[in-house]
């Protein structure tokens, strides 16, 4: 409790205070929600227009209880995820269940990305749920619902789609097309009820990079990030290519090794989606938590 109030003072909610702005700028002023910056940055709201749909209570709701609601959807999204990862563990030690589970939780929530999701106010811990339910439950149990949390994922925020990957390359065709059919569709609600706003964003705001941040910040944590800090500019971008195809050949390679172990697919494609991502900021690497 005391690390996310520490940390808290320093971040101060601020993703959420974005999306706020943001999307009160859309539904109660009517203005184009990509125009929006948060006042003296660079930064506004960077998600698919469906995502706005699905955040649309917060242009409604006091700030106050937004952060409330965030944070517990993160307190328990990350309790749940908690349970899944080191629950058959600690059924298979014998361990006490309340105790371990506890300690278990308290590292999970003290885990420096998690922590930041909270103080940013950030949406990670409730991605990684529908993908970690996704796989471990729908595709374990063979699920016709498999491939829905993935969809889902991707439709809020592009990057968990990089499990459709995984789908595929582990031969998964059924899953693999639900999560492709899922997203579209819910993409495609996006764009029938605000035309102009999916317009915007895949034509011009998907595209525009300077709307994330900066590639050298420290807090970005992936490959291009890690070149952008070196003095290479000429050639990092090249690199960056070179980078990005070595490590999904590697990634193929070991998840090919053992297809059928989706604990490991998780863990191993949440790693991929964080190093060949342009920007992986600290808060995004909640996918590190399977592995």
């Amino acid at each position: 409790i005391l690390s996310v109030y520490l940390v808290e003072t320093r971040n101060e909610f601020f993703d959420s205070r974005v999306y706020y702005g943001a999307l009160q700028y859309w539904f109660r002023d009517g203005g184009m929600v990509y125009d929006w910056l948060r006042p003296g940055t660079p930064y506004g709201f960077t998600y698919p227009p469906f995502a706005g749909l699905v955040m649309a209570p917060m242009a409604f709701l006091p700030f106050s209880m937004v952060l409330v609601v965030a944070t517990t959807l993160t307190l328990i999204t990350t309790a749940v995820l908690t349970w899944w990862f080191v629950g058959p563990m600690i059924k298979r030690n014998g361990w006490t269940v309340w105790f371990a589970f506890t300690i278990a939780y308290f590292l999970a929530i003290a885990f420096d990305p998690v922590r930041e999701t909270i103080t940013f106010g950030q949406v990670n811990t409730l991605l990684l749920t529908l993908v970690a339910a996704d796989l471990l439950f729908g595709l374990s149990q063979g699920r016709r619902w498999a491939g829905v949390g993935i969809g889902l994922a991707a439709a809020v925020k592009i990057t968990p789609a990089i499990f459709v990957l995984y789908l595929l390359l582990t031969r998964r065709w059924r899953a693999a097309a639900t999560a492709v059919g899922t997203a579209v569709a819910a993409t495609l609600v996006g764009a029938a009820i605000f035309p102009d706003q999916s317009r915007e964003f895949w034509t011009s705001a998907l595209w525009d990079t300077s709307r994330v941040g900066i590639y050298s910040y420290f807090s970005n944590q992936s490959e291009r990030g890690f070149l952008a800090r070196l003095p290479i500019d000429q050639y990092a971008g090249k690199i960056w290519i070179v980078l990005v195809l070595a490590t999904i050949a590697f990634w193929a390679w070991r998840v090919r090794k053992t297809p059928d172990d989706l604990m490991g697919g998780l863990a191993l494609t949440g790693i991929l989606g964080c190093l060949i991502s342009p920007v992986t900021w600290i808060h995004h690497c909640v996918w590190l938590l399977p592995a």
